[in-house]
């Protein structure tokens, strides 16, 4: 086991990788699809080859920066995983996919972002089971490596809660900080979180079965929806057939990725401090209450016009459909409700899509699986407006303390709105791109919103998308790729990487 933690932390992942491919090379040998359980198969022996080789060539290598070594390979394998994943799809008996097409879609995976390139009837099922946990592995690797590797270097949101210096570790941390307390930290989280995420995927599977799901459909979306990845092997929630329970059932789980508290509380780490006064669930409580009476209140003033504002089921209908979306997208999950049309039909209006670009960039907590910029950030940017309106009444008022249990720090709301220029900056740089591409803006603009959110199915809230994802061509494909990852590693992470003092000792 020591040897093992010796070796580098990419191939450990390669290892698993091909490791992971034994699940769908068993479904479709159940299915007698012998060729595809071949190409699973016959790619995890090749990786599994090709990781042993490798461990040997850096059986001795030691990085000179052990956090920054870590933090690198973080990125990198978000670089070098989706295309080993994308290995068994190429081959004819996997189903000849071109390979451009397949390092997308397990891309998109990998990065919980859910968006897909090919129809679901394009697929068979076992590669959705594959594209599925591909998902569920990505949400599970990005909670591990957050309070493994980023945490420690005050990034991914921590840098608000701490207020020192992204990229930096703390004063005083440096047992933390190197190789095998790396590597211990990053074993003893994924040993305690793996039981936890994988008890609440089975949990949830059993669930929606007993709510009437088919027992795939419904575990491809119970892992959906704890990696927040949005996929289905059925084009979403509406295809499946659990109904009105299924999405109950998923709401409930969806919370999870509103504040990591939630999970770490179920882990045996959580704070004393009660989960009313957390500042990721109480913002998310605002905005979930406000979005959703805005959205429903226009859907009931449209029915109230024309006649039908007294249909208390089409109302009702309609307000859990603006209440599950509304959740499902702060989250940037992407599962859409089937009230949410029907809510559009009873009012005579086109569905608000737009509303729902705001709450993907939002996004759901720090240390989670979601994307978006996160609720922490948001909640510190909204106390320190408050505290300088407050100024601006009482010049001479001696503002709060920041810090002891203030989950924001001094420096934090400086830090966030950092963040959110650096967000704002990928989204001009990438929907740029995109233009240059021959791509037109309101498309570009929503692609690249996905993209960096890691919500692909928010393009379907766009009726009139000309762009769809099966319609990209390759330099599309190559852009929203890199905005994917952009997303999930987050600008300041990146940043991190580039600069100079980042290399240094």
């Amino acid at each position: 086991m020591h040897r093992l933690r010796e070796v580098p932390l990419l191939i450990q992942l390669m290892a698993l990788t091909g490791t992971a491919m034994l699940l769908p090379a068993i479904h479709a040998a159940v299915l007698r699809d012998h060729a595809l359980a071949r190409s699973f198969l016959y790619t995890a022996a090749l990786i599994w080859v090709l990781c042993g080789m490798l461990g040997i060539a850096t059986a001795r290598h030691r990085p000179r920066n052990a956090a920054h070594s870590h933090l690198v390979a973080v990125a990198a394998a978000y670089l070098i995983l989706p295309p080993l994943m994308a290995l068994p799809l190429v081959p004819q008996e996997g189903g000849g996919l071109p390979f451009g097409a397949a390092w997308f879609e397990m891309l998109s995976a990998f990065t919980t972002t859910g968006g897909s390139v090919f129809a679901p009837g394009d697929l068979a099922m076992s590669v959705h089971l594959w594209r599925a946990l591909a998902g569920w592995l990505g949400g599970f690797y990005i909670l591990v490596m957050a309070l493994a590797v980023l945490a420690p270097l005050n990034l991914g949101g921590m840098e608000v809660v701490s207020g020192r210096t992204p990229g930096r570790g703390a004063k005083g941390a440096s047992q933390i900080t190197e190789v095998a307390g790396a590597s211990q930290r990053m074993l003893r989280f994924a040993a305690g979180l793996f039981p936890v995420y994988g008890g609440l995927t089975l949990l949830l599977w059993l669930l929606l079965i007993i709510a009437g799901e088919d027992s795939l459909i419904a575990f491809c979306h119970a892992m959906s929806t704890l990696s927040t990845s949005g996929i289905s092997p059925v084009g979403g929630l509406q295809g499946g057939q659990a109904g009105f329970a299924g999405e109950a059932l998923i709401f409930g789980f969806l919370g999870l990725a509103l504040s990591r508290r939630t999970l770490m509380f179920l882990v045996g780490h959580g704070s004393d401090r009660p989960f009313y006064r957390d500042a990721e669930l109480r913002t998310a409580a605002v905005i979930l209450f406000w979005v959703t009476l805005l959205l429903f209140l226009r859907l009931w003033w449209g029915a109230s016009m024309s006649g039908r504002g007294g249909d208390l089921t089409a109302a009702l209908q309609a307000l859990w459909g603006r209440m599950f979306m509304a959740l499902s997208f702060l989250t940037t999950t992407g599962f859409t409700s089937a009230s949410w049309a029907g809510g559009g039909e009873w009012a005579g209006l086109e569905p608000a899509g737009m509303a729902l670009w705001g709450l993907v960039i939002i996004g759901g907590g720090i240390a989670t699986t979601a994307g978006g910029v996160k609720l922490l950030r948001v909640a510190g940017l909204y106390r320190h407006a408050t505290e300088e309106l407050q100024r601006l009444v009482h010049p001479s008022a001696v503002a709060g303390v920041f810090g002891g249990k203030r989950q924001v720090a001094r420096d934090g709301a400086f830090l966030a709105w950092v963040s959110f220029m650096l967000f704002a900056l990928a989204i001009a740089f990438f929907c740029g791109a995109l233009t240059a591409t021959g791509t037109g803006f309101e498309d570009a603009l929503v692609l690249t919103l996905a993209g960096l959110t890691n919500t692909g199915p928010l393009t379907e809230t766009v009726p009139g998308l000309m762009t769809p994802w099966p319609g990209l061509d390759s330099a599309e494909r190559v852009i929203l790729g890199f905005a994917m990852i952009v997303g999930r590693l987050e600008t300041l992470a990146i940043l991190a990487l580039l600069l100079p003092d980042a290399w240094r000792n």
